[in-house]
C-alpha cells in the first residue's frame, strides 16, 4: 500500500517529468538492408507534429519535438513557420539535431574528416543550425557525429581528435554568442558506422571534449550505446556528481543500439537509472536539470504506438524510483548491510503503480491507459487509410527499398 505522502511525492515527480518525442520516429524506416512502409508513418513534417502531439494528449508528458535539420526544413524555409505549425498540433520545437552524416562529402568524416572541405560544410551546417534554434525557441543543438574509421592507419587518430576538439569550442563560443540559455548536447556511441574506430566512442571522450568546449557543452547518454555489460547508471551518477549529465536517449537494446522500445529488454535496469537520479536529487536538495528524449524509429510497430509504450514505460520507472526508502537505504549501506540495501530497490522496483499511475492521469484530465486509449479510439488505421489516400494523390508510390 503507498502511503498518502509518498503518492503526493510521486504526482509532484510526475508532475515535472518531460519526454521529447523525435520526428524521425514517426516517419517510414528500415535497416542497412531496406526500407520498410507503415500506412500511417508520418511523410511530412506537419504529420510528424500531429503524431507527436497525440502521444502528448494521452500521456501528458510530450511537449516538445526534438528535429533533424535536413529531414524537417525545406531550404529557405522559415523557421519560425514550422516552430509555429508546432503549436498548432500541441507541441513544441526541442532539440536540434544537425545532419553531418549523410551527404556523400561526409564519407570519412564530418569535423574529423581529413578533406578541410567537409570539415567545413559540417561547420556551416552546425552554425546554421545555431541560428535556426535561436529562430525556433529551441534550447538544444543535440550532436550525434558518425565519424569514425573502418581499418587501422586509415586516418590520423590524434589529428581527427584535435579537428573535433577544435569544432565544438567553436560551435560553443557560437551559441555563447549568439543564442542565450541554450545547451551543447555531445553523444557518443561505441561503434557504427565505423568499425575499427569511432571518434566519439564512450562518456569519457563525450566528457573531456565538454570540458574543453565550455560551460554550455553537456554529455547525452543513449541508453543504447554503450557495450555489453557496460553500468549506465554508474555513468549517469559519475556525470551528475561532475555536473555533466545533459540529457538522455530513450531506448532499449538486446545486442548494441537495436532502437527498442524504452524498458522492452530490461525494465530494471531502466528503474536503476532513474534511481540514481532521484538519490543525487535527495543527497544535494538539487533536482538535476535533464533533457529526457526518446531515440527510437520503429519499422516493425505501430510508430504511434510505440512511443506511447515508451512513455508509458519512463513514467512507470520513474514512478518507482520515487519510492524508494531514502533514509532506510541510507541506513543500510552506513551498517553494510547489502541485503537490506538491495531490498529497498527491489521492493520499489516491484511494486504495481499501476493504480497511481491511473489515479494521476484521471487527475490530468487524461485517458488511465493511453495504449488502450489509443487503439481504442482506431487512430492508426484510419490514418493509415488518410495518408495513403494523400500520398497517391502527391503521386508518391510505395514500394520496399532494398539496398
Amino acid at each position: 500500500m503507498i502511503k498518502d505522502a509518498v503518492a503526493r511525492r510521486v504526482f509532484k515527480a510526475l508532475d515535472a517529468f518531460e519526454i521529447e518525442l523525435p520526428s524521425w520516429g514517426f516517419a517510414d524506416t528500415g535497416t542497412r538492408f531496406g526500407k520498410f512502409f507503415q500506412p500511417a508513418a508520418a511523410s511530412t513534417v506537419e504529420e510528424k507534429f500531429h503524431d507527436a502531439g497525440l502521444v502528448h494528449r494521452l500521456t501528458g508528458a510530450c511537449p516538445t519535438v526534438a528535429v533533424h535539420v535536413l529531414w524537417d526544413f525545406q531550404p529557405g524555409e522559415d523557421p519560425k513557420a514550422v516552430a509555429r505549425l508546432a503549436r498548432r498540433h500541441g507541441v513544441r520545437i526541442g532539440s536540434i539535431n544537425p545532419n553531418v552524416f549523410q551527404d556523400l562529402h561526409y564519407k570519412l568524416g564530418s569535423f574529423c574528416s581529413p578533406d578541410p572541405k567537409a570539415r567545413q560544410a559540417a561547420m556551416e551546417h552546425t552554425l546554421d543550425c545555431v541560428t535556426l534554434g535561436k529562430a525556433t525557441g529551441s534550447k538544444l543543438l543535440s550532436m550525434w557525429l558518425a565519424d569514425g574509421t573502418n581499418y587501422p592507419g586509415q586516418d590520423s587518430i590524434y589529428r581527427r581528435k584535435a579537428d573535433l576538439e577544435k569544432a565544438f569550442k567553436k560551435i560553443h563560443a557560437a551559441m555563447e554568442k549568439s543564442w542565450p540559455g541554450s545547451t551543447l548536447l555531445i553523444e557518443y556511441k561505441p561503434f557504427e558506422p565505423g568499425f575499427y574506430h569511432t571518434d566519439l566512442a564512450d562518456w569519457g571522450m563525450s566528457a573531456l571534449l565538454c570540458q574543453k568546449a565550455g560551460k554550455r557543452a553537456k554529455v547525452l547518454v543513449d541508453t543504447g550505446h554503450h557495450l555489453p555489460g557496460c553500468n549506465i547508471e554508474h555513468i549517469v551518477a559519475f556525470l551528475l556528481s561532475e555536473g555533466l549529465l545533459g540529457g538522455f536517449h530513450f531506448n532499449d537494446r538486446k545486442y548494441a543500439d537495436d532502437d527498442l522500445t524504452f524498458g522492452s529488454i530490461d525494465p530494471y535496469a531502466a528503474f536503476r537509472i532513474f534511481d540514481q537520479i532521484v538519490q543525487y536529487a535527495f543527497d544535494t536538495g538539487k533536482p538535476p536539470k535533464i533533457a529526457y528524449m526518446v531515440d527510437q524509429s520503429h519499422n516493425l510497430k505501430p510508430k504511434i504506438e510505440a512511443m506511447v509504450q515508451t512513455v508509458d514505460e519512463a513514467q512507470k520507472q520513474y514512478a518507482k524510483a520515487q519510492l524508494v526508502d531514502r533514509k532506510a537505504l541510507a541506513r543500510a549501506q552506513a551498517k553494510g548491510d547489502i541485503v537490506a540495501a538491495e531490498r529497498c530497490l527491489k521492493e520499489a522496483f516491484e511494486t504495481d503503480v499501476t493504480p497511481l499511475l491511473r489515479k494521476w492521469r484521471r487527475s490530468h484530465g487524461l485517458p488511465a491507459d493511453p495504449l488502450a486509449q489509443l487503439r481504442k479510439d482506431g487512430v492508426i488505421q484510419e490514418l493509415g487509410k488518410q495518408r495513403t489516400a494523400a500520398r497517391k494523390a502527391r503521386g508518391e508510390v510505395q514500394s520496399a527499398s532494398y539496398a
